[in-house]
């Protein structure tokens, strides 16, 4: 047996299948240990994956050559694309995905990776020589040497399930809990804490009355998330029907007797009773929570999502509970549509142990154990996509390191990862970290339509994205900019657009103007010129080839285009922000648009400087974005 490998992960979810995919692909000999070989890249919670912020971090990895984007891609049932009444910085890819295709799709893929082999066993204990890390002992007492150790344990730390007043160990529910990495950690000087995130129940969608439901249907012209081609499983809208048709979600609402019900288990809820120590993710909490603190709302939304093509298994949105199963099932029949509802399985809470992450470097190494790297719910984080980029940039990093080069680290104007990472590094995290846009305080330059220009060649450059992407991303530019230069060469006399102007109600001109000026308008948009005006739309095609990707591409970057340059100006002040003394300046409560979370930290912490506020956990860029212009800055 093999007992010798440049690099092991520990744990087969999001994280590790990312990190074990990038550093195989980069040339390192790589162990995947998981505990269980069926539940590799398992979505323990709902079946989706993108969604604000989230889906651009599934387009970034995608552009340095991780698998997300493509697995989600080949298993998804319904594409949306979010926020597509708002600019383009906020356009969110999302899918619906089939559960079981979902793993199946990635354990195919890491099995025709090569370099990548596998081993179900429990990692126990980390092999230590000179404070290096060396190895690993499972459970079944084997030790395997490495160079290097990524972990990506995700819940199983000492994970307690918790339904009602029933609790039992497990890192998912029918899956045991791992144990002994913890105890060694803090026997080392980590520190560790606790955290808790829950789930809801899961349904038989054959019981449910869908015609008191909302219908919410996918896209017309479902995108996707990979930039390679042929990856979506679905027809487009204006092909001939060859591809499956999107299956539909639902929208239905909770009432006043479905919070009453819900209240008489507050008394037996882990969550109120003080058995539950970890703290729970602030932006999705658990339908009592929401009922507790939000007791002025009469209803919640809730998504109902089905779990894949060949089940009737139904995934609950918005319906996340710890308490009794009884309780739950009672609540879920006075919900619209849900009256005569069967329940599969009820909803739970878990409580894992993770470690606080101003304990890494930006590269994800921890800085207390030299080639040790976490990755994923460990470090705090909530969330498939921000545990799958930490993933991918441990596996980069942890091959990098071995081979004594330089590591990656993507600033904070270069991708939502390195929002991610930065924040979670130079802020920590006491709660469960998910990303949001508002995190972002350059995400006009970090849209997802471009994450490949942005990342594909910096991720060529250390030898994972390949170089076919490169050459797409590099013909891509090349038409991008030919379309635009033609916009800004190329005129339009007033008989041959002012018709069009009319109809969108702007102003006619009376002159020739480039058709650069003429798209600047926000009441035009790229289409209206191109369903307008034969000759352009030629050109336009002809040049693009059909490509809709670099049409939208080119149309952005010129009617934002002036956004996009203030954008890049912010990158280089954001660099002095050190210098910035704010010690006794402001009153934060008076400080419009800022948020109730920041003002709360900043009260609390008073910073001396905006470079130390800006690392407070709370406290977004945003936020920072704010107090510069109310300083003048």
């Amino acid at each position: 047996m093999e007992n010798c490998y440049d690099i092991i992960v520990i744990g087969a979810g999001h994280a590790g299948c990312e990190a074990a995919a990038a550093a195989a692909n980069m040339g390192s000999k790589v162990l995947l240990m998981t505990m269980n070989m069926q539940t590799i890249a398992q979505m323990s919670c709902n079946p989706a994956m993108g969604g604000i912020a989230k889906g651009q971090i599934v387009r970034e990895i995608d552009a340095m050559g991780g698998y997300s984007g493509i697995v989600s891609d080949k298993s998804t049932v319904q594409f949306r694309m979010l926020n597509r009444s708002k600019g383009p910085a906020m356009w969110s890819p999302r899918s619906q995905n089939d559960r079981m295709l979902f793993a199946n799709e990635w354990r195919v893929m890491l099995e025709k990776t090569p370099n990548v082999d596998f081993w179900q066993d429990m990692g126990k204990e980390l092999i230590i020589e000179n404070n290096k890390v060396a190895g690993v002992k499972t459970a079944m007492g084997i030790s395997f040497s490495c160079k290097s150790v990524i972990l990506t344990n995700g819940t199983f730390l000492n994970g307690i399930i918790h339904i009602g007043e029933k609790q039992f160990g497990g890192g998912r529910t029918g899956e045991k809990a791992a144990t002994g990495l913890t105890e060694q950690l803090v026997a080392l000087g980590f520190t560790s804490g606790r955290m808790k995130t829950g789930t809801p129940p899961r349904l038989d969608g054959r019981s449910l009355d869908y015609t008191k439901m909302e219908k919410q249907d996918g896209d017309i012209n479902p995108g996707k998330f990979s930039f390679l081609p042929d990856t979506s499983p679905f027809e487009n809208g204006n092909q001939t029907m060859t591809k499956l048709s999107q299956l539909n979600c639902w929208i239905t609402y909770t009432n006043d007797l479905v919070h009453d019900i819900l209240k008489t288990g507050f008394e037996s809820s882990p969550m109120f009773t003080g058995r539950i120590k970890g703290l729970g993710p602030r932006y999705c909490p658990s339908i009592e929570d929401k009922i507790n603190r939000f007791a002025d709302k009469d209803r919640h939304q809730l998504f109902v999502e089905p779990e894949g093509w060949n089940t009737c298994e139904i995934y609950l949105n918005g319906f996340s509970t710890s308490l009794p199963e009884d309780i739950q099932y009672k609540a879920l029949r006075s919900i619209p549509g849900l009256e005569k509802v069967k329940m599969f399985r009820p909803g739970y809470a878990i409580e894992y142990d993770y470690f606080p992450p101003m304990q890494l470097n930006l590269s994800l190494e921890t800085k207390g154990l030299e080639n040790l790297f976490f990755a994923g719910q460990i470090n705090g984080t909530t969330g498939y996509e921000e545990a799958a980029c930490q993933g991918l940039m441990a596996g980069i990093n942890a091959h990098l390191k071995i081979n004594e080069l330089e590591p990656l680290i993507l600033k904070r104007s270069e991708a939502y990862i390195g929002v991610l990472i930065d924040d979670l590094v130079t802020k920590g995290t006491d709660e469960p970290y998910r990303m949001f846009t508002s995190r972002a305080e350059f995400r006009t330059l970090l849209r997802q339509d471009n994450a490949d220009i942005r990342l594909t060649e910096v991720s060529h450059k250390i030898g994972l994205a390949s170089e076919n992407r490169l050459k797409t991303v590099e013909d891509k530019v090349s038409k991008k900019r030919e379309i635009i230069e033609y916009f800004k060469t190329d005129g339009v006399n007033p008989e041959e657009i002012n018709e069009l102007l009319v109809s969108r109600g702007t102003e006619v001109t009376k002159q020739k103007q480039k058709l650069f000026s003429i798209l600047s308008r926000p009441q035009i948009t790229m289409q209206d010129i191109l369903f307008f005006s034969n000759k352009i739309s030629v050109k336009v095609n002809d040049i693009s080839q059909g490509d809709i990707q670099i049409i939208e591409q080119a149309e952005i970057e010129m009617k934002y285009q002036g956004y996009i340059e203030k954008e890049q100006d912010l990158v280089q002040k954001m660099n002095r922000l050190e210098n910035i003394n704010i010690e006794g300046r402001i009153d934060y409560g008076k400080v419009s648009s800022l948020s109730g979370e920041a003002i709360q930290k900043l009260n609390k912490i008073l910073p001396k400087t905006l470079g130390q506020a800006a690392r407070i956990s709370g406290v977004s860029p945003s936020d920072i974005a704010i107090l510069m212009v109310h300083l003048g800055r």
